[in-house]
Order: structure tokens, then C-alpha cells, then sequence
């Protein structure tokens, strides 16, 4: 009687688990991440919004943004500034992880611009953002946006 408990357990939590590895699989979503500096930096694209805040050492701060079906590109821009305090950004996109992303990412120093596209389209959903306190003595004010 226990061994058929075992199974019936084991069976239904393989059929759980069927559901979660097909829908991986069938994305046909193939990310480009590429430094935006150039493009950001010489004010042909405006990023917007643009929040402020303040991060401590160890501290994450975390944004999330709505990206419609058939957006092919985003740019994401992390801006602090002083280059003595290192920070850390993470995409968590609806179906991959991105990152991690440091300040050497993209050549600028104190800020990191990024530009995520995909040739077909991003994945619509609610992607989030972490920027995180790797290396901050006190407190670090940044600015953090999208478009």
C-alpha cells in the first residue's frame, strides 16, 4: 500500500512538471544584449521614464515595465555616475534571465546602457529590473529608466 502512495506522488508530480518544460521550450525568443551608450549618450533616443532613487551597499532596488507584443528592442540606462561605487543590473524578462551587468559592461563609466532586441519580437509581459549594491561605500543616488 506505501509503494503505491510513492508512485501516485511521484506520477503527479511529473505531470506537474510537463506543462513547465514545454512552454520553455516552445519560445522562439533569441536575445541580442549590446552596449547603448553611443545611442543613448548622444541624445538621439530619450529615456523615460527616468526614476530616481538611493542604494547602500548590498541593497536591491527593483522596477518593472509592461513590454507590449511586437516590440523588437528596449534600452535600458543605470546611471550613478560615481565611478567609485560599483552596481549591478538583472533583466529577469518573462521567459530568460539577463545579466548580471556591471559598470565595465559598456565602456561608460558610472553607467550602464544597454540595448536588449530580438529580430521577430521581445517577449510581452512584465519584465523586471534589480539594481543591486555590489560595491557602494554609504549611500549611491542613481537615475533608472527605459524606452
Amino acid at each position: 500500500m506505501r509503494l503505491y502512495g510513492i508512485a501516485t506522488v511521484i506520477m503527479i508530480a511529473a505531470a506537474m512538471l510537463i506543462p513547465t518544460v514545454a512552454a520553455q521550450e516552445t519560445g522562439t525568443y533569441n536575445y541580442t544584449v549590446t552596449p547603448a551608450g553611443d545611442t543613448v549618450l548622444k541624445g538621439t533616443s530619450v529615456i523615460v521614464p527616468m526614476n530616481t532613487g538611493s542604494i547602500k551597499q548590498g541593497e536591491s532596488k527593483w522596477y518593472s515595465l509592461n513590454v507590449p507584443a511586437g516590440k523588437k528592442e528596449l534600452f535600458i540606462d543605470l546611471n550613478w555616475g560615481d565611478t567609485s561605487n560599483s552596481l549591478r543590473l538583472m533583466v529577469y524578462a518573462p521567459d530568460a534571465v539577463l545579466g548580471p551587468y556591471y559598470d565595465a559592461y559598456d565602456g561608460v563609466n558610472g553607467r550602464i546602457c544597454l540595448r536588449i532586441s530580438d529580430s521577430v519580437s521581445l517577449f510581452p509581459g512584465t519584465w523586471q529590473f534589480e539594481v543591486y549594491g555590489a560595491s557602494v561605500t554609504g549611500t549611491q543616488s542613481y537615475t533608472f529608466g527605459w524606452k
